[in-house]
């Protein structure tokens, strides 16, 4: 496997609420989008702390797991780091209501385990060169779009996409979304926050893909495409490749 990151603050705001972890070792590894939320820096200190607590783990972690015990110990990550965040909020006045979306990908060469929380997404590239979302946005709009309120293209535009229903650090518990899939139909995968998939559709999303250009490149294509369709968010993107085409970061 190889895999390329990389996380731009875009063309309107001064800081970068986005934070990126990438931990590889022993043929696996984890990879996560976080995208803070919080008035002044909070969502700066929420998407950082989640990256840095996952990291933590990942290093007291069992080097070999099998299938259910990665999903096992991915769900226990999640949890962990929401309540650590709403502890963190909870006690630090200023920090009060931070929270942040958590995309994370635990993977190896024979499986990957996906969780998210809010709408940070998680795609698989198909052996057909599909762009394919393989997680659901915890948003008030895409509740309206699955309980038949509005079409998908509404959604697009609509003025309350950017709510979310669910994210890590604003309540002490949290409903987790975990998936286990295989590498049959895959050859990619792509995370990234909102940043991006605000301004690319999914054509454009598979058009940048099937490139002929490292890992390392399409990352930059990606932040360079967002920038030109507006940049008003911070963008961040990790791709991962199964048989180690592009650039290890």
């Amino acid at each position: 496997m190889q895999i390329a990151y990389r996380t731009d603050p875009g063309k309107v705001r001064s800081n970068n609420e986005d934070s990126i972890g990438v931990f590889n070792d022993h043929d696996c590894l984890l990879a996560i989008v976080a995208d803070g939320m919080g008035g002044h820096a909070a969502g700066e200190i929420a998407s950082k702390m989640a990256v840095d607590f996952s990291s933590v783990r990942w290093t007291e972690r069992e080097k070999t797991l099998s299938k259910e015990e990665a999903e096992l110990w991915l769900n226990h990550l999640v949890r962990g780091v929401n309540l650590k965040l709403y502890e963190y909020a909870e006690t630090h006045e200023a920090c009060h209501g931070m929270g942040t979306t958590f995309a994370a990908v635990y993977c190896t060469s024979e499986f990957m385990i996906v969780s998210t929380v809010g709408d940070s997404r998680v795609y698989k590239q198909t052996k057909n060169h599909r762009i394919v979302q393989i997680t659901e946005d915890h948003t008030y709009v895409n509740e309206l779009v699955k309980s038949g309120q509005i079409t998908e293209e509404e959604a697009e535009v609509h003025p309350k996409k950017n709510i979310l229903m669910r994210s890590l650090g604003t309540e002490p518990t949290i409903a987790l979304d975990t998936v286990t899939l295989d590498w049959s139909d895959c050859t990619h995968l792509l995370l990234c926050s909102d940043g991006l998939t605000n301004k690319l559709s999914n054509g454009k999303l598979s058009e940048i893909m099937e490139h002929e250009a490292t890992l390392h490149e399409k990352t930059e294509m990606m932040i360079r495409e967002a920038n030109n369709a507006g940049g008003e968010d911070n963008i961040s993107v990790i791709i991962i490749s199964k048989d180690g085409d592009g650039e290890k970061q």
